[in-house]
């Protein structure tokens, strides 16, 4: 009987132990349930920030847009275009000339080295036969070729846009914003900063409490008196975007080209001027200017390049 306790108390002690170990486990196991939900939660609040972010995209201020006759690949339909200002240094001595022909500026690059005739003009009567001797060169710049941004919104801030152009200083027309939607009653709250867009014509607001910006763009739309009149000004997510990615490939400009070795004999027009007279002829295998910029020699310039509307 003895042996018989002593084996039921084994069994105990064996059932008693392996209680404490599934309720160990049961307790791991709700901690990872646990840590499992609040991990779904998190991802679900990350993808519904991400929708908002792309649902917020079409709210940004509207443009006006026209069809112009341009039809594109149907895999070009989700392209950013960009519209790139590309800045050149100009060193002294040299210029810029841009040919109505692109066949005009490879010839002159072609023949590289020109003589270019100064006798014209009262400066060098007594210098009836002056040449000076330029290099020519075509120009290459660095364009993007691809492009990626990261955009997001600024959860106190909104976009104000479809302001009148009343005359009024910019100063002025922000006391004003900023005094309406300080207002409660208007749906505002107390302002932190104001400020225009560079070239844009649209405001930015920044209020200091949280809330506020949402409902204002939730209403996408209000009338805001200004001097005499009230305005309907369109309230939109204020948007900011980082580049994360940007890849940049050389691109020759096929109208251009670069003349080097400019020596300073001429005033900044009569050597301008002798320059395009050189050039336009089609005896020296030249033909029209489009423009021409030249830089003397110690001084320094940007030029800057748009897209090729021609």
């Amino acid at each position: 009987s003895q042996e018989l306790c002593r084996a039921l108390e084994q069994d105990h002690v064996k059932l008693q132990m392996a209680k404490e170990t599934v309720e160990q486990r049961t307790q791991e196991l709700r901690k990872e349930g646990e840590l499992l939900h609040k991990n779904l939660e998190q991802q679900m609040s990350l993808n519904r920030d991400e929708e908002r972010s792309c649902q917020m995209l079409p709210a940004l201020p509207e443009k006006k847009m026209v069809f112009k006759g341009l039809v594109t690949n149907k895999e070009d339909t989700n392209k950013l275009m960009l519209t790139p200002l590309i800045r050149y240094p100009l060193l002294g001595g040299s210029a810029l000339i841009t040919f109505e022909k692109a066949e005009v500026a490879q010839r002159i690059i072609e023949v590289k080295e020109h003589m270019v005739e100064l006798s014209y003009g009262e400066e060098l009567e007594e210098l009836d036969r002056c040449r000076v001797r330029v290099q020519a060169a075509p120009v290459d710049i660095l364009l993007p070729s691809a492009l990626e941004m990261r955009l997001t919104q600024n959860s106190r801030s909104i976009l104000v846009s479809d302001l009148p152009s009343l005359g009024i200083a910019e100063e002025a027309l922000l006391d004003k914003l900023e005094l309406f939607f300080s207002k409660t009653k208007n749906g505002g709250g107390e302002v932190e900063s104001r400020e225009f867009l560079d070239g844009s014509g649209q405001v930015v607001l920044t209020f200091v409490q949280d809330g506020v910006a949402e409902l204002l763009i939730a209403r996408g739309h209000i009338q805001v008196p200004v001097g005499k009149g009230k305005y309907k000004l369109k309230i939109s997510p204020c948007m900011s975007g980082d580049i994360t990615n940007l890849q940049l490939q050389p691109c020759r400009c096929p109208r251009t080209v670069l003349l080097s070795g400019i020596p300073d004999v001429l005033g900044e027009e009569p050597m301008r001027d002798a320059l395009e007279i050189h050039f336009q002829k089609a005896s020296r295998g030249g033909g029209e200017v489009d423009t021409l910029a030249y830089v003397p020699a110690g001084q320094q310039r940007v030029a800057v390049f748009t897209e090729d509307a021609g």
